[in-house]
């Protein structure tokens, strides 16, 4: 697979999804300056190449090397990826924003959204970024866990951009015999799937945890993906985008792998956790405890039927008990699936 020019990449926030998209980078011949506030954690990687915390065992290729000054690591920068949790995404800006003096092209791959004002991560991004420090926005997602990207194991993902020549720019920068990337013009769809992917994944490990088996699992992420194609369907998004890989794709690999934080803290819930407990044992971030929050404000917002999602908030927030929760989700009254299915096609005329 050809490989385009090298370039000087910056990615900002060296957490373990950014670390192991600095590694394919870094795979592809480009130097990546990674940028941490940590500055123990920017000598461990620049004196021993690894990053224990966040990625045990694993060796870090030469040409990643850690800042932390972001001045120095953006200095001259013309693409930047965007690896910090959602609740950090206005703070970090502001930061580049003091220190960047031309436009640049902004890649960011964080999953969720801003609780209150329901902003998607690309919306965040505009509103903080004057306009002559911002030349175009690429979200990256898709199923894609950080622990088998960085092992080099066969993933595949997807970019989108209201440009696509700068989703096939990032497309470029990052594809190859491992890291398969593919584009899509949805960027309401790719980044809504990649949110609301995280609430479902929560509720598949409240499940697992309360020990009801793969039927009941398999319940909830066919029945989540229709409440995220109704929303997204509301909100301006193709209902195909669902079908691909930052809809059922990114699902179906958050609801079942051990790696998948959400599914980790649900599991810790549905055992009878208490969501403190579960958050303080964790030790990362877990997107879906905040995006359920957005989530619940969204099908209030654009009146839309979302059951899991509900259910779910009054679980996280209201302090209801998990089993009473799936009982009450089982005992809804009685529908029909496939009118469901033509009514979320319907709403995007296709």
């Amino acid at each position: 697979m050809e490989i385009k020019q090298p370039e000087t990449i910056a990615v900002v926030g060296a957490g373990s999804w950014g670390t192991a998209l600095a590694m394919v980078l870094a795979d592809n011949g480009h130097d990546v300056r990674l940028w941490s506030h940590n500055e123990n954690q920017v000598s461990e990687i620049n004196e021993h190449h690894t990053n224990k915390k966040y990625l045990p065992d694993i060796a870090l290729p030469e040409k990643i090397v850690g800042y932390a000054s972001l001045s120095e690591a953006l200095a001259e920068m013309e693409t930047i990826i965007l690896a910090v949790p959602t609740k950090a995404i206005r703070e970090v800006l502001g930061k580049i924003c003091a220190v960047i003096v031309n436009p640049v092209t902004i890649a960011h791959v964080s999953k969720g959204i801003e609780p209150d004002t329901l902003l998607r991560i690309t919306e965040v991004i505009k509103e903080e970024m004057p306009k002559e420090l911002l030349k175009d926005v690429v979200v990256l997602s898709g199923p894609s866990h950080a622990e088998e990207v960085i092992l080099r194991h066969p993933t595949t993902v997807t970019v989108s951009s209201e440009n696509m020549a700068a989703a096939e720019k990032i497309q470029d920068i990052f594809i190859n015999q491992y890291f398969r990337v593919y584009t899509n013009a949805d960027v309401v769809g790719v980044e809504i799937g990649g949110a609301l992917k995280n609430i479902i994944a929560l509720a598949a490990g409240i499940s697992d945890g309360l020990g009801y088996g793969d039927n009941a699992k398999a319940a909830l992420i066919t029945r989540g993906l229709a409440e995220i194609a109704r929303l997204g369907a509301k909100m301006g998004a193709n209902p195909l985008t669902f079908s691909g890989l930052a809809g059922i794709g990114d699902l179906i690999v958050t609801c079942t792998s051990i790696h998948s934080r959400n599914w980790r803290a649900g599991n810790m819930l549905g055992k009878g956790k208490t969501l403190d407990d579960v958050l303080d044992n964790m030790g990362m971030v877990v997107e879906g405890v905040r995006t359920t929050k957005a989530g619940y404000q969204l099908a209030e917002k654009y009146d839309v039927n979302m059951p899991i999602t509900c259910v779910l908030y009054d679980v996280l927030f209201n302090g209801k008990n998990a089993k009473d929760a799936v009982d009450e989700l089982m005992a809804r009254g009685r529908t029909n699936e496939m009118r469901e299915l033509v009514n979320i096609l319907d709403e995007r005329n296709l």
